[in-house]
């Protein structure tokens, strides 16, 4: 071929082609002629800081190829290194490489090199997801040059177990869909009023009486009637031995996930009063509550509890090693202190706040790092906390204001429990509110209130999947998915290279993937 044909060639090649099905959108993206076609010859070079990731890309290719390609240290077409240079592209970031002859990854850190890796996953034809050999596909990838990186460190997906006990074989799978979209926390909502889901080898009872809930309701509750409300009359529960949670944390540190647990307090804590009422504030015999809402059976605020849920917390420290440990601190309902103890609600809302220094100030001990919704603002702010901005942005703007990080979480743009359409009889039965995936991925999480300065204090973002209204893992799916594909890039793209319309376009090759990956998502 001439040179002259090939700079003729080379001038209709888009400088960012978005032809290609790449989710999130890399940074910079440029397509050029020809591609790398996959073999059983293929062998896979890395360095030792980049060992495990050659292996989990031999793993991901195995299953639809029938290849099981070699790892070496030296001499593959597909080469996998870290390299120092790339420094400024972070902990995360990556240089893809393909050519006819050859695939290079470099990356600063193995965690960048995993990314590049989701990427080429990205790149081979969609069958690549099959857990079976796939005859008659001829597995190219198309040459092309990436260059990419974050915009946010936090890129999360939040998952109650609490209303509903979700198995151990979900949990990984929702882990995998999480790497698969190069989202990094994975926050796992594990107590509420409704199931404790943690074994606590010190307090046995969290899990044999706290983990059960002896039925649930039927539908969405009258609130203005509770004679009309119907139970199931069923008993639901479970929880997570401690070896679960190894399992499951061992599992996300392969795929640079991060798991931050969260335990909830001084509210939304009825299922641990049911297994030890006297963390209540009468003493009386409760059961794990059965209904949705706001318990008002809240904590006692005493150096018991205190003591108590520190103790819980040590347990959790030596399962969980994120830095980040989720205190809740959200809707704790006041009433029973300003009754029971003739509190202010100015002096309710003092005693949550030293509630809540209480916790900072263990963890901080511990090198850890308090996170929590924006409710944990009233009274006065713990110290070193980190606020999760849940009721809008005003929690996130003033925490950021005052130098904390902040987690932008709000409902209006985050919360997948939310309907996907306004034709609400056609779909399942959800908490309520209207959340369409194109508001999803308009939505913009460093508020235009704050300063540069402040705004990078803003950490990132997270989706929510609460599950009052959610009784399995397929219907998590449904409401999950697509709408985490779009925060995907929300958090992981620049604002400026985001486009609805080119992501939709996108979108159509990417949900024959989770297809694939048996992921139940709703249809566009």
């Amino acid at each position: 071929m001439s040179i002259a044909l090939l700079t003729a060639l080379a001038l209709v090649v888009p400088a960012q082609d978005s032809s290609l099905s790449v989710i999130p959108q890399p940074v910079r993206l440029t397509r050029t002629l020809g591609q790398f076609v996959l073999s059983a010859g293929t062998v896979i070079a890395t360095d030792a800081a980049s060992r495990d990731v050659g292996y989990a890309l031999a793993d991901y290719v195995a299953p639809a190829t029938g290849y099981r390609l070699s790892v070496r240290s030296s001499g593959g077409a597909i080469s996998i290194r870290t390299d120092t240079s790339l420094a400024r592209l972070g902990e995360e970031g990556y240089r893809l490489t393909v050519t006819p002859a050859a695939i290079t990854i470099r990356a600063y850190q193995p965690a960048g090199a995993f990314y590049a890796v989701q990427t080429l996953r990205q790149l081979l034809p969609p069958e690549i997801f099959r857990q079976a050999r796939v005859d008659g596909v001829r597995w190219r990838i198309p040459s092309v040059s990436i260059e990419d990186s974050p915009r946010f460190a936090w890129r999360g997906a939040h998952l109650d177990v609490s209303r509903h006990f979700m198995p151990t074989a979900f949990v990984k799978k929702y882990i995998d869909l999480l790497a698969l979209h190069k989202l990094n926390r994975f926050h796992w909502h594990l107590t509420d009023d409704q199931g404790w889901r943690l074994q606590i080898l010190k307090y046995p009872r969290l899990t044999e009486v706290g983990a059960w809930r002896a039925q649930t309701i039927v539908g969405r509750p009258d609130r203005a009637d509770s004679t009309k409300w119907t139970f199931d009359g069923r008993a639901h529960g479970g929880f997570y031995t401690q070896d679960d949670v190894r399992e499951i944390v061992a599992y996300a540190r392969a795929r640079f996930v991060t798991v931050v647990p969260e335990i909830e307090m001084p509210g939304h804590s009825q299922a641990a009063i049911a297994a030890y009422p006297e963390l209540g504030n009468t003493g009386s015999p409760i059961a794990v509550w059965t209904r949705w809402g706001v318990s008002p059976n809240i904590l006692k605020p005493e150096d018991a509890t205190i003591q108590f849920y520190q103790d819980v917390l040590t347990e959790v420290l030596a399962l969980f090693p994120s830095r980040w440990i989720h205190i809740g601190g959200d809707e704790a309902d006041k009433e029973q202190w300003i009754a029971l103890f003739g509190m202010t609600p100015e002096a309710a809302a003092a005693k949550q706040s030293w509630f809540i220094h209480q916790m900072d100030t263990f963890l901080t001990s511990k090198g850890r790092v308090l996170i929590g919704w924006d409710e944990i603002l009233e009274g006065g702010l713990a110290p070193n906390a980190v606020v999760m901005s849940w009721r809008g942005t005003d929690g996130g703007i003033a925490a950021a204001q005052a130098g904390h990080d902040v987690v932008m979480t709000p409902g209006s743009h985050t919360y997948f429990d939310h309907y996907q359409t306004l034709d609400t009889v056609s779909e399942p039965l959800a908490i309520g509110g209207y959340l369409p995936i194109d508001s999803v991925y308009a939505y913009e999480p460093v508020p235009a209130a704050l300063t540069p300065a402040e705004g990078s204090h803003v950490l990132g973002a997270q989706g929510q999947m609460w599950t009052e209204y959610i009784p399995d893992s397929r219907q998590a799916e449904y409401m999950v998915f697509p709408r985490l594909c779009a925060l995907a890039e929300v958090v992981w793209t620049r604002a400026d290279r985001k486009n609805f319309a080119d992501f939709s376009a996108r979108l159509t090759t990417h949900l024959k993937r989770l297809a694939i990956l048996d992921v139940n998502y709703r249809r566009p």
